[in-house]
């Protein structure tokens, strides 16, 4: 298995698109995803899992899920206002 750490090697580990905490979070769901499929016939937690492991994907110290957050702030909930005025110089 290969890490990447960043330049400064005070970012967080990476493996592969997911830190490692993601990639224990998503291992546990899965585990837990198959019994509740074996056990119940329930998807429910694995279609969770999936999403969550969707989400998490990382591209350059950011997640799909931050990235969605900071858009909806910027076009939807946060006010933008455009200032212009004339150069009479």
């Amino acid at each position: 298995m290969e890490y990447l750490y960043p330049d400064n090697l005070k970012s967080k580990a990476t493996l592969w698109l997911w830190q490692l905490r993601d990639i224990g979070i998503i291992s546990a769901g899965l585990l837990v995803s198959v019994f509740a499929f074996a056990q119940a016939g329930i998807f429910f937690p694995l279609i969770l899992t999936v999403a969550y492991a969707f989400l998490s994907i990382r591209f350059d110290d950011i997640s799909i899920l931050d990235f969605i957050k900071y858009a909806t702030a910027y076009f939807f909930l946060k006010r933008q206002t455009f200032e212009w005025s004339e150069n009479n110089e």
